[in-house]
């Protein structure tokens, strides 16, 4: 009994001794929090009320002179939205080397079928999203407010691009139509085009004549997504070949592979690389 004792302390103090050691361990450890951007609380009188914009510079900014390209980037917030995993796309090639260094501007979306959807005439539509519809506000507060505070406010070269998927990439194109002078190249995603029926889609040509030929650059997607995906994009694919003025370069990839919930990082890469891409060392 009494060395069963004894060995029962012995082990007790050992665990003591270890849990004593894993504690001053953990005490001593010192932890950094790590921050990839700036988060900024924008007063909009579109809006009345602030908005989130997240803003990623890159990583020799605080340290010279040079200005940037700005990539504008549609559901942006930094909680459950797309500004982390797109930032680190323009890190990625800073880092390798194989695209220029540019400003990433995550615009955060709070109600996205009021914010980047065009208004609708289906009743179904109507009745599911009541306040579905207001594009040309977010796109006012775009306009009037984030980009003037961008660029005031960081060192930018005036190449501009806006960056979207699904509902986000239907505002792309939306802006690329009918507002074509707010960014000199327009990326769209899976573009939610079958909204309101496919009307963007089947209206693309009357846009598209009132364009003017300077330049700019569309860069269009889509996976494997459904009749209801693809019959619109074909569509505006369509009127940008019998439309589209010579200062345009667009193009239209399919990604057969991919779906609608694992397109966006590949296609968003692709992208960067076609937008800001270096020559290759030999």
């Amino acid at each position: 009994m009494r060395t069963r004792l004894v060995a029962l302390a012995a082990g007790l103090g050992i665990a003591l001794a270890a849990a004593g050691a894993q504690a001053m361990a953990q005490s001593t450890v010192a932890e950094t929090p790590i921050v990839i951007g700036t988060s900024y609380a924008l007063p909009s009188s579109v809006y009345e009320g602030a908005r989130e914009i997240n803003v990623w510079l890159p990583p020799g900014y605080a340290d010279g002179e040079a200005a940037y390209p700005v990539l504008y980037l549609l559901d942006g917030g930094a909680t459950w939205q797309d500004f982390h995993h797109i930032s680190g796309l323009a890190q990625l090639g800073t880092v390798n080397g194989t695209t220029r260094d540019v400003i990433v501007v995550g615009i955060a979306s709070v109600d996205r079928r009021n914010e980047l959807a065009l208004p609708t005439e289906d009743p179904e539509l109507i009745a599911q999203y009541p306040t579905q519809g207001r594009s040309d506000r977010f796109r006012r507060f775009v306009a009037e407010e984030v980009q003037p505070f961008v660029e005031s406010r960081f060192r930018t070269n005036g190449e501009t691009a806006l960056m979207g998927e699904s509902l986000a990439g239907l505002f792309v194109v939306e802006t690329f139509l009918t507002e074509p002078q707010m960014f000199d190249a327009y990326v769209a995603v899976s573009p939610s085009l079958w909204w309101d029926g496919g009307r963007l889609a089947r209206q693309a040509g009357a846009h598209l004549r009132d364009h003017s030929n300077d330049p700019r650059t569309l860069i269009l997607t889509l996976g494997d997504e459904g009749a209801e995906m693809q019959a619109p994009m074909d569509m505006l694919v369509a009127n940008l070949r019998d439309h589209a003025m010579p200062g345009l370069v667009w193009d239209f990839t399919p990604r057969p592979t991919e779906s609608h919930a694992t397109i966006y990082h590949g296609a968003a890469l692709d992208a960067f690389r076609r937008l800001y891409g270096t020559p290759a060392t030999p």
